[in-house]
C-alpha cells in the first residue's frame, strides 16, 4: 500500500517535470518514476520521485517542506540535488553523509546507468562521457556499477 506522501510526491514530480524530456526524447517523469519504483521505503521512494524536483524545476526545498513533507525527506532530496558547478566528489560527499540519500543514488545509477538505457544514447562520446561519470559515481559511494546493477536487479 502507498502512503499519502509517496503518492503527492509522485503528483508533484509529475507536474513539475511535465513537458521535460531526457537526454534521448523520453518523458523525464519515467526516470523519477523508475528510480522510486526500485525503493522499498516510503522516505527512499519519496526521495526518488522529488530527487531531481529542485535541480531541474522551478520548486524549491522550502516548498516541498510546505507540502508535508518530513523534514528527512527534504533533506535528502537537499542532498541529491547537484550544485552548479559542484565537483562530483563534494556531491557524492553530501550524498553520503545523509541516511536516505546513498540508497536513492544507487537506485538513480543503476537507472541511468543501466546498458539498456545507455545503449538508446546514440552520440558514442556522450555514452562514453556518462558511463566513465556513473562508474566514477559508483567509486565515490563506495561501490561498483555490477554492484549498484546486482543490489537493484538490473540486467547486464
Amino acid at each position: 500500500m502507498t502512503s499519502d506522501l509517496v503518492r503527492l510526491a509522485h503528483e508533484v514530480a509529475s507536474k513539475a517535470h511535465a513537458g521535460q524530456v531526457d537526454k534521448v526524447g523520453r518523458p523525464y517523469i519515467e526516470h523519477p518514476t523508475a528510480v522510486a519504483e526500485r525503493l522499498t521505503t516510503d522516505d527512499e521512494q519519496v526521495v526518488g520521485f522529488l530527487h531531481d524536483v529542485v535541480e531541474d524545476t522551478d520548486i524549491a526545498l522550502a516548498e516541498l517542506r510546505a507540502m508535508g513533507f518530513t523534514v528527512e525527506q527534504v533533506l535528502a532530496v537537499d542532498a541529491m540535488t547537484k550544485r552548479r558547478g559542484e565537483p562530483l566528489e563534494k556531491s557524492m560527499a553530501r550524498v553520503l553523509a545523509d541516511p536516505i540519500a546513498p540508497r536513492v543514488k544507487r537506485a538513480d545509477v543503476s537507472h541511468n546507468a543501466g546498458p539498456t538505457r545507455l545503449a538508446t544514447i546514440t552520440d558514442e562520446a556522450t555514452r562514453t562521457r556518462l558511463q566513465r561519470k556513473y562508474e566514477r559515481t559508483a567509486v565515490l559511494l563506495g561501490t561498483t556499477l555490477p554492484d549498484i546493477f546486482d543490489e537493484f536487479g538490473v540486467e547486464r
